[in-house]
């Protein structure tokens, strides 16, 4: 019961999977958040699925489980979230579905996580941006426009926190080698893409004591040069 508490929201997805095992490796206390039903993770890892996470009362709920299991919060991880490439002519416009499932979702997240990170010696939240969101490219304005705006949480939290142990920081990933982006993207060459388990590293380093000089950091995780 000692051990470092993370909680994975998005736990269920490519990256959230890797950051899971990794951090169970690790020895620390996993618990995942997930809209999705239960995967098969292992028995040390607290499952909270069924959660919506645009709800702030549900993301309270979820939070009480954790502590309630865990007696404690160490990291909250923000990997929920979706990505649409969709142009500005498309006639079911997706901006309001990619702020509540990238933004919405982090920022009701890290609300309801708070008071247990200030009680934390070591608090951190970790959020998921995009390299993406730096220029956005066409078909990718709701989705980068979402990602920019987890930017700008990270930094204001980050400033707001300042004064207490918690920091705040975000990933700003490529493409990601899944199986999806490869069956998408089948004439491109995933060995420049970010492996999930080499951004999971860099997740986790942003969750640990070691990075207690880093807030309000937006840091590119791009893959080989």
């Amino acid at each position: 019961m000692s051990a470092r508490t993370l909680v994975v929201t998005g736990g269920h997805g490519v990256l959230g999977k890797a950051v899971v095992a990794a951090a169970v490796a690790d020895g620390l206390n996993v618990a995942v958040i997930d809209h999705a039903a239960a995967e098969s993770f292992s028995a040390e890892v607290l499952e909270v699925s069924g959660v919506d996470l645009t709800d702030p009362p549900a993301a309270d709920a979820a939070m009480a489980r954790v502590v309630e299991r865990f007696g404690r919060i160490d990291g909250l991880l923000n990997i929920a979230g979706g990505f649409v490439w969709q142009t500005m002519d498309d006639a079911k416009p997706a901006w309001d579905r990619m702020f509540a499932l990238n933004l919405t979702t982090a920022l009701n997240a890290s609300r309801a996580a708070l008071p247990h990170l200030k009680a934390s010696p070591e608090g951190r939240i970790v959020n998921v941006g995009s390299a993406a969101a730096l220029k956005a490219g066409a078909g990718m304005g709701a989705y980068a426009a979402s990602k920019s705006a987890v930017h700008s949480l990270t930094e204001a939290l980050a400033a707001e926190l300042k004064s207490t142990t918690v920091t705040v920081n975000a990933v700003l990933p490529s493409i990601l080698d899944t199986p999806t982006n490869r069956a998408d993207m089948p004439d491109a060459n995933p060995a420049d893409w970010v492996a999930p388990s080499d951004l999971a590293a860099v997740i986790l380093f942003l969750a640990s004591p070691a990075s207690r000089a880093m807030t309000g950091a937006l840091v590119p995780v791009t893959g080989r040069v």
